[in-house]
């Protein structure tokens, strides 16, 4: 055997034993590098504020960062988790797609209340139907889709599903989560996805029960950036230019026993319905109480503002859909509406959304960084309808009529 043969012979197994460290799944051998569409990865880190950035706690995004794009989001109202996603994948506000809040009636689903918590619900299309997310759109013009998990993505929408999905489980690790969206990615060309979805509510919990600035929060966020390395490292090992989006739905606020609103101190009980509290208040006046809920709500309060649903102010774009329930009353920022009756049966937590979003303590997260985008680009903060037409244009999906532009991200985009 000749001596440059041996070398390279030599070579390849120094190479070889080297890609047996701890990494993310290689690709298979039947994987296809040709140069395609390159795939677009819809990431949300829930409850994710910018300004987590800045916790030196983020390695691989602010890798991700520094050669692509950053800028923070205004999220929609209600800054709530469900409206928010869906909004996010739809370009639509809350009051046209439907999910109006993470609670909800609707007079043609009668005896149903919708929430996080109950799973018919959730899976019942009806509550979905009034929009199409970008895989529905997608799957019906050819384009194939993957989710691992996103709000609605267990549901059957408009008749479509993702042609790979998986049903929602907080019990699936950060790192299978990632595995999973690989291992789509590692099927033959005819098979693979092109848009897919990946969610994180690691972050958003701990910000809930111990509040935003709390070591479980900086946990939280470091164990989401490790997933996010591996996911980066995994795309990296199998030459997969992928355009990487990250976003949130909305920020985090502090809270406390301290900054409470007692209805008690308003209303009789009895007198309200309520569908949502903490950060907001939605309501139904009970039978007979009417005109005493519209006195006590509809005055000055203090760290408080109360409005009959057809007279919320106009730039919260919210109000007009059928499932708004008659009032809707918005705290300060960090303040909470809220009885005595369940503060006393409830856990304490340190934390909330739900507020205005125009308040700092609500902005999301874009960043973004791949082949379809411009290095090192800030724009100023945007609504996060815009993130729906930039979805659309990577993934080479033609959108359904929505409520964003291109006119903040698209100098963002790569020619």
């Amino acid at each position: 055997m000749s001596n440059p043969l041996r070398m390279l012979l030599a070579l390849c197994a120094v190479l070889a034993f080297a890609g047996c460290a701890s990494r993310p799944p290689s690709a298979p051998a039947h994987v296809s590098h040709v140069r395609q569409v390159a795939p677009t990865i819809l990431v949300s880190i829930d409850g994710f504020r910018p300004d987590y950035l800045d916790r030196g706690l983020t390695p691989a995004m602010s890798r991700l960062a520094q050669g692509g794009v950053l800028a923070a989001m205004r999220p929609s109202f209600p800054s709530k988790t469900f409206p928010n996603h869906w909004t996010l994948v739809t370009g639509l506000r809350p009051d046209r797609h439907g999910m109006v809040d993470n609670n909800m009636e609707d007079a043609a689903i009668p005896g149903v209340k919708f929430s996080l918590s109950n799973k018919a619900a959730v899976a019942d299309p009806r509550w979905w139907g009034n929009a199409a997310p970008l895989w529905v759109s997608a799957e019906r013009q050819g384009v194939r889709t993957a989710t691992m998990f996103w709000p609605g993505s267990d549901t059957v929408i408009q008749g479509v599903r993702p042609s790979q999905w998986r049903l929602y489980d907080e019990d699936v690790t950060p790192t299978a989560r990632v595995d999973q969206v690989l291992a789509w990615l590692d099927l033959p060309p005819a098979e693979r996805p092109r848009f897919l979805t990946l969610y994180f509510e690691e972050v958003d919990t701990a910000g809930h029960h111990f509040g935003p600035t709390s070591p479980e929060v900086n946990r939280a966020i470091a164990n989401t950036d490790a997933a996010i390395a591996r996911l980066v490292e995994g795309l990296r090992a199998r030459g997969l230019g992928a355009n990487l989006v990250i976003v949130s739905d909305h920020g985090m606020a502090s809270t406390s026993p301290d900054r409470r609103i007692w209805l008690d101190d308003l209303l009789p009980a009895g007198a309200l319905r309520q569908m949502t509290a903490g950060a907001f208040l939605s309501a139904f006046p009970q039978p007979g109480f009417e005109t005493q809920v519209d006195k006590a709500l509809i005055q000055p309060h203090a760290h408080m503002q109360c409005w009959r649903k057809a007279e919320i102010p106009a730039r919260y774009l919210y109000g007009k859909h059928s499932r708004v329930p008659p009032y809707f009353c918005l705290p300060d920022t960090g303040w909470e509406i809220t009885t005595r009756a369940y503060a006393a049966t409830h856990r304490t937590d340190h934390g909330n959304h739900g507020y205005d979003p125009f308040a700092p303590e609500m902005r999301a997260l874009f960043l973004a960084k791949g082949p379809g985008f411009r290095r090192g680009a800030r724009p100023p903060v945007f609504d996060n309808v815009d993130v729906y037409p930039v979805l659309a244009r990577l993934a080479g999906v033609r959108p359904e009529p929505n409520d964003g532009d291109l006119r903040e991200l698209g100098p963002t985009l790569a020619p």
